[in-house]
């Protein structure tokens, strides 16, 4: 489920953001080990962790929170994240060898292909366009990070497109 699985590390703090409201309200969560979270955890004020944004306890993104858990443990979340992940691999991972590209990552539902040279993001982005997608290169790296419920053959359309303008541009 987490990152820090894959790693094999136990981490003694994640934060959670996007991914608990299905990213439709903003809302984050912190969660800790028990070491940590004891060394806040009193009566004494002077120890409190006094943090308090605006969003804290909001009731509509508490709410779109609990629905996203529920679709979670509804709906097979963990494979299509797997099939976005395998989609990938067969698909962007061939670009590691390409022109131009320094490296490809994958890791679940989110690619990074990274290029060797700085891109001009407009110019690349319009291209994108020009082929029917909407993909927003940032610096060196053009990354996908779609919903987990994403078709299959809008997936394709969005790596297709990838492959495209990366040869292109070696």
């Amino acid at each position: 489920m987490f990152a820090a699985d894959l790693s094999s590390v136990a981490p003694d703090i994640i934060t959670l953001g996007k991914a608990l409201t299905g990213g439709v309200a903003p809302l984050a969560a912190t969660v800790a080990s028990d070491r940590i979270y004891g060394a806040f955890h009193s009566n004494d004020a002077s120890k409190a962790l006094m943090h308090g944004p605006t969003y804290t306890g909001h009731a509509l993104a508490c709410a779109a929170a609990n629905a996203s858990l529920d679709l979670f443990e509804r709906e097979p979340r963990v494979a299509q994240v797997a099939a976005i992940e395998a989609h990938y691999r067969e698909t962007l991972a061939p670009l590691r060898g390409a022109a131009g590209v320094t490296d490809v990552r994958i890791r679940g539902s989110v690619a990074a292909v990274e290029m060797r040279d700085t891109l001009d993001v407009q110019a690349l982005r319009q291209r994108f366009i020009d082929e029917g997608v909407f993909i927003r290169p940032i610096g060196k790296v053009i990354y996908l990070a779609p919903a987990y419920t994403i078709r299959i053959d809008d997936l394709s359309r969005l790596t297709s497109a990838i492959r495209k303008i990366v040869r292109a541009c070696g």
